[in-house]
């Protein structure tokens, strides 16, 4: 069983937000299952591009289905929340320095660079750096500005309901005048809450809430904040 290490970023909305660190035994662990698709992935390519089309376009073709898989991670960690196959069964992500969504560049520039991470075999370059750094980064993510977390419940239950606030009938709500940015925010808080203290978890559900309800028609008075957070992101993501 792994140690956690843990890291406290200050949120926008003034208070501490702690992540689980994941240690180098689910790194590897999720790496591997990572690895294996991949090697199939190649095995595919081999087989379509050399056996059935030959030539130099099979070969052109192979060796662009390589770059591709190399950067195998770059569209989970973008569209996936940070979560390849391998992370997502082993309940780990990568996110940006402040807890915020990987976007493409620094996805880029992370798996870009894994070949250095490589040398001089084995990831021994990635290995040191993980542990030799306090956020157990290797160097693609120190390059990239991002930190690889333990989600301290599995993803699929990361905004289910956890309020006593009954479910209330939401299809009237106008939610349009919310941006993406805040509601990436009221996401955040949602997956992250399991880990708050109580204080600063209902202070927060209540700088949110209070930021927010103006701008939602027809949200009824008397929902607590986590309820109204929770119905917010419930209706948004169905629209």
């Amino acid at each position: 069983m792994e140690l956690e290490d843990r890291i406290v970023i200050a949120t926008p909305e003034g208070l501490d937000l702690q992540l689980v660190l994941a240690g180098v035994g689910s790194r590897f662990i999720a790496a591997v299952i990572d690895l294996t698709i991949q090697l199939l992935l190649i095995v595919l390519a081999a087989v379509v591009a050399l056996a059935l089309i030959g030539g130099f376009a099979g070969e052109a073709l192979f060796y662009i289905a390589l770059f591709c898989v190399y950067l195998y991670d770059v569209p989970f960690e973008v569209l996936a929340s940070g979560r390849t196959p391998g992370k997502r069964l082993t309940h780990l992500r990568v996110v940006r320095d402040g807890g915020g969504p990987v976007n493409l560049t620094a996805s880029f520039i992370r798996n870009l660079l894994r070949f250095v991470d490589f040398l001089p075999s084995a990831y021994l370059v990635g290995l040191a750096s993980i542990l030799i750094s306090k956020s157990n980064r290797r160097l693609g993510d120190l390059a990239a500005g991002t930190l690889v977390i333990r989600d301290v419940t599995p993803p699929s239950d990361t905004l289910a309901p956890v309020s006593a606030q009954p479910r209330v009938d939401s299809s009237g709500w106008d939610v349009s005048a919310v941006s993406n940015e805040e509601m990436a925010a009221v996401r955040r808080f949602l997956q992250r809450r399991v880990g708050l203290d109580q204080g600063p978890r209902r202070e927060l559900a209540h700088r949110l809430e209070q930021g927010l309800r103006a701008k939602v028609a027809g949200a009824p008075e008397g929902l607590s904040a986590e309820g109204f957070l929770e119905e917010l992101a419930r209706v948004k993501a169905t629209r």
